[in-house]
């Protein structure tokens, strides 16, 4: 008898936990995270009960396996965005833009939801990623001081105090779709808070 080759079993179960976490992310959209269960979970992803368990021990599992997934793809792709830029004062739009776009779409309940859902343990495994997204952006900004398009502070400060306007401002907006005005403005507000310079044109400048 021929033997099932072992790829086929794994893509098989990719294929039935990507279902899975698709279908919580759209019940989390639809009808948030209150009153959400597994047995929704399976029927939305047409899989039965059972088979939910076999990839997740409960739903607070399978809401950080979900947190992790949609913030690695985020990750991953501004990485890609900012790979294709040098001045570190367009690599900062385009980090300040990425980030209100995903605010915006994400169908995760804020942070403080988290946490109030989440155990210690289960909450610190989300820092993963928001390290590497902090490291991201002192990087562009320690870059942006280097090359003088940027005066010389705190970077610790200033990427708290980005990363806290971002999230304000997002928690505000009542839209699944962007608003461009309003993103654009706020690339402005950042981009001036941290001290860049531009010419009549628009482009960043260097500081003499």
């Amino acid at each position: 008898m021929p033997r099932i080759a072992a790829p086929t079993n794994a893509a098989q179960r990719e294929q039935t936990q990507r279902k899975i976490l698709n279908a919580f992310g759209e019940l989390l959209f639809t009808h948030g995270l209150p009153g959400l269960t597994m047995t929704d979970v399976a029927r939305t992803a047409g899989v039965g009960r059972t088979a939910v368990y076999n990839y997740f021990a409960d739903l607070e599992q399978l809401l950080v396996a979900y947190a992790l997934d949609e913030t690695g793809k985020f990750v991953t792709e501004l990485k890609a965005k900012l790979g294709g830029l040098e001045n570190p004062v367009d690599r900062l739009s385009v980090y300040v833009r990425a980030q209100l776009e995903d605010l915006t779409r994400r169908h995760l309940p804020p942070g403080p939801a988290m946490r109030s859902v989440l155990s210690s343990e289960s909450f610190s495994k989300l820092g993963v990623h928001v390290g590497e997204l902090n490291s991201l952006l002192m990087g562009i900004l320690r870059d942006g001081m280097d090359q003088r398009f940027l005066p010389e502070a705190d970077v610790e400060g200033l990427v708290q105090l980005i990363h806290g306007s971002l999230t304000a401002s997002a928690s505000r907006r009542n839209t699944d779709i962007p608003d461009e005005e309003h993103i654009a403005a706020a690339v402005r507000f950042i981009q001036a808070g941290v001290g860049a310079s531009f010419d009549a044109e628009g482009r960043p400048v260097a500081r003499d």
